[in-house]
Parts: C-alpha cells; sequence; structure tokens
C-alpha cells in the first residue's frame, strides 16, 4: 500500500503500520477543554515517550534537548532545580551530571531541587520543600550544595488565569526572581535556564542576562508544543557576582 490513507481516526501508513488516535469521550461533569486536554495528553509522543523511559513528565525532553544543544549539565555539576515538580529535570540532571556516580571515570555531581509543594523522592537528587523567595532561601540552598552551583534551572510557571497577558506577566515576574537567585548562588562561568513565555514583558530580563552573562540565547526545543508560548532562556557564562546586578534592580525598560 502506497501514501498514507485516513479512515476515521485510524492512520494506515504506507509501511504497513497502524497508529491509532485515542479519542476521548466527555464524561459527566468534566469540561469541554478538560476532555480536549486529556486527549492530547493521551496521543502526545512526549508523553508516551515519557511513560516507556521512566521520566515523570514531557517536560524532561526539553531540557534533554537544551543540554544537547548547549551542554552546561556536565558530569561533576551542582545544579539547583527551581520548581522541580514532578521531578523529570531532576531525573535528566542526575544522569548527566553522574549523581549517582554511575560513571567512574568522570566527576560525580550535584542535584539540588526546590519546590513549593512535597516531591516524590528521585533516586540521586536531594529534595526540599521550599520558597526560595523566602527570607534566607539562597542561604540554605548554599548550605544545602555546600557551596555554589553550577547551573539554576527554573521550569516554573503561575497557576493559569485564563488571560494570556496576565499569565505572560506572572511568569516573567518568576523568572526575574529565579535570575536574581542565580545571581546571588552560581558561581562564576555558570549557566542559568529559564521557562519564559513570549509577549514582550521579558525586555528587561533579557536586557539584565546579557550584562552578566557572556552568552543568552532564547530556545523553542522540540519538545515543546507548538502551539505553545513558552520558550526557554539559557544563560552562560556568569561573570560573578562582583558584575552581576544587586538583587531588585531589574528595571523595565
Amino acid at each position: 500500500m502506497t501514501g498514507d490513507r485516513k479512515t476515521g481516526e485510524k492512520t494506515i501508513s504506507g509501511r504497513g503500520q497502524r497508529e491509532l488516535r485515542v479519542r476521548v469521550k466527555t464524561a459527566k461533569g468534566r469540561k469541554l477543554s478538560s476532555t480536549l486536554w486529556l486527549e492530547r495528553q493521551l496521543n502526545d509522543p512526549y508523553v508516551m515517550r515519557a511513560r516507556k523511559e521512566g521520566y515523570r513528565g514531557r517536560a524532561a525532553y526539553k531540557i534533554l534537548e537544551l543540554d544537547d544543544k548547549f551542554g552546561f549539565l556536565k558530569p561533576g555539576a551542582r545544579v539547583v532545580d527551581l520548581g522541580c515538580a514532578p521531578g523529570g529535570w531532576c531525573q535528566v540532571a542526575v544522569a548527566r551530571v553522574n549523581a549517582l556516580g554511575e560513571r567512574p571515570n568522570k566527576p560525580v555531581g550535584t542535584v539540588l531541587g526546590v519546590d513549593l509543594q512535597e516531591v516524590v523522592p528521585i533516586s540521586g537528587a536531594v529534595i526540599h520543600q521550599l520558597d526560595f523567595l523566602e527570607d534566607g532561601a539562597d542561604d540554605k540552598v548554599k548550605a544545602w550544595l555546600g557551596g555554589p552551583a553550577d547551573v539554576v534551572l527554573s521550569d516554573m510557571a503561575a497557576a493559569a488565569s485564563g488571560h494570556r497577558q496576565t499569565d505572560h506577566l506572572r511568569i516573567v515576574a518568576l523568572c526575574e526572581a529565579a535570575a536574581q537567585f542565580a545571581f546571588d548562588v552560581l558561581e562564576e562561568g555558570g549557566t542559568f535556564v529559564a521557562k519564559v513565555l513570549a509577549g514582550g514583558a521579558e525586555t528587561a530580563l533579557q536586557t539584565t542576562l546579557k550584562r552578566n552573562f557572556i552568552k543568552v540565547a532564547n530556545v523553542k526545543p522540540p519538545a515543546s508544543r507548538p502551539d505553545s508560548s513558552e520558550k526557554f532562556v539559557v544563560a552562560m557564562g556568569f561573570k560573578g557576582r562582583s558584575g552581576a546586578e544587586p538583587a531588585g534592580t531589574l528595571k523595565h525598560e
């Protein structure tokens, strides 16, 4: 059979393979938006792959793809993952920085996850329930790490309000707070990676990062859904605290 032929929701390919698209019926009491979300999840190839490969969510592939491109998760690195729930980024970091010491000829890294929620333990990672915005959070993280960090990750997002611009402003505010946190805990030469939503208000953040890091890139990894406005900022080569802007000095121009 040549070409592709669709019959209803079943797709029959020219290679003789058969792919089935799962349709979800609207249940009593369930909103249409929830039904559509569930249907998308069930048919998402990254969700299927995550289940097969043991990751806690499809977001794991975003950090995998970013690290494949920029190479910041090196064996021996000390990593802080802000907003780490449910733990997919920590799982990737543990493997790549050799936190379990499974590669005896490589240095052993450290992975520290922080989240407001309780997170199911991850082998090779130390996870704390903490609001990193609270007073003294930086000192707590440094104490847990035993020193500064080489990489600060942030996949944080505020609860969706349904208003795109409001959601954009909220996530930019979180990203700015994470950046200021990174300025305080990063080792010179370190890397900051964070999720933002495209929308214009991130200009001040971009300007500040360019002042404090040697290289700043904005990337939408393949694992990020095409219809999502999310992108990731990767800032590499931290210039050090002596050159960083003090906390609270981000200016919206």
